[in-house]
């Protein structure tokens, strides 16, 4: 139990110096987000909020965990259904003139709902889990669902993309992840928060315009399961860090990335029209030390909120 104690009381800790900490956090981002991003011409990055990005090249678009649609909380206490919102994609997806694919790393809510409404739109395809499959199936695009394997590689345009075996941190008191197991919803009505099951867990290689970056939504991985290696842009979700033994002492000695970009510190429960909140005791103004701490040749940057 000296576990779950220990994580009990460092949010004791954080609920006691909340306000604090959390402008710590906002002057650590606004201070991450002027560096200079070293992208190659022509390659656009977007931070969509949570694990969400949208990349463009030579007019093609990839989405990678788009989430734009804001599940409030009320909606995961009283288990109402988690669907994509028109009017959010309407205003944070636009109308992209060639979407290529949605990459999705693992089915919760906060990475999997806006999936389906994105390839229905587009008419493309979305690559993920059988979880994801099943998710694409409800509503009723079973055709554009792709069940990736290992290590496959996909030409989707531009951007070649695999797959890597990975975990999702143990958010429980470092005992569980949350909403654990498969998706098995079979009704789009019982699809509340709690019904987007984790699945199994990718990280995801994206290699386009002579870089590479490598997607990880959750802070956890299968260390002999990543191949990659002196990667050009780590997109790090660094909730759930602190429920990982030595996470970015593994992570970073095996991916060596050339500029490390956090993700999926901001409040997910918060819509994207109101101003950005933190997710609970993210600690984003520690990231930057605790990767140095590993070594100094890693540098750290961030992108604007959406």
């Amino acid at each position: 139990m000296l576990g779950p104690a220990r994580y009990l009381a460092d949010f004791a800790r954080f609920a006691a110096t909340k306000r604090s900490q959390e402008h710590h956090d906002s002057q650590a981002l606004a201070e991450l987000g002027a560096r200079p991003l070293p992208l190659p011409p022509g390659l656009d990055l977007e931070w969509l909020g949570v694990s969400g990005y949208r990349m463009t090249y030579q007019g093609q678009t990839l989405f990678v965990d788009p989430y734009v649609s804001r599940v409030p909380l009320s909606a995961v206490i009283r288990g109402r259904p988690a669907v994509p919102d028109p009017a959010m994609l309407d205003r944070f997806i636009g109308t992209p003139e060639d979407v290529v694919g949605v990459l999705v790393g693992h089915t919760h809510f906060d990475h999997a709902v806006d999936a389906p409404a994105i390839c229905r739109r587009f008419g493309c395809r979305a690559y993920g889990s059988d979880s994801l499959v099943r998710l694409m199936a409800l509503h009723g695009l079973a055709e554009q669902a792709v069940e990736v394997e290992p290590y496959e590689t996909y030409e989707l345009g531009p951007f070649t993309v695999s797959f890597t075996p990975s975990l999702h941190s143990k958010l429980v008191l470092g005992l569980a992840v949350p909403f654990d197991g498969e998706l098995t919803c079979d009704h789009l009505d019982g699809l509340s928060p709690s019904a987007y099951r984790c699945g199994p867990v990718w990280g995801i290689q994206i290699d386009v315009a002579g870089v590479s970056f490598y997607h990880q939504g959750s802070a956890n991985l299968i260390e002999d399961a990543i191949r990659a290696r002196g990667v050009d842009f780590f997109l790090a979700g660094v909730a759930g860090r602190g429920f990982t033994r030595d996470y970015w002492k593994r992570v970073l000695r095996r991916l060596e990335p050339r500029t490390v970009i956090p993700t999926h510190y901001d409040d997910f429960f918060r819509p994207l029209t109101a101003p950005m909140g933190f997710t609970l005791n993210v600690n984003l103004a520690r990231v930057p030390e605790e990767i140095a701490a590993v070594s100094g040749d890693f540098s750290v940057a961030a992108l604007p909120p959406p």
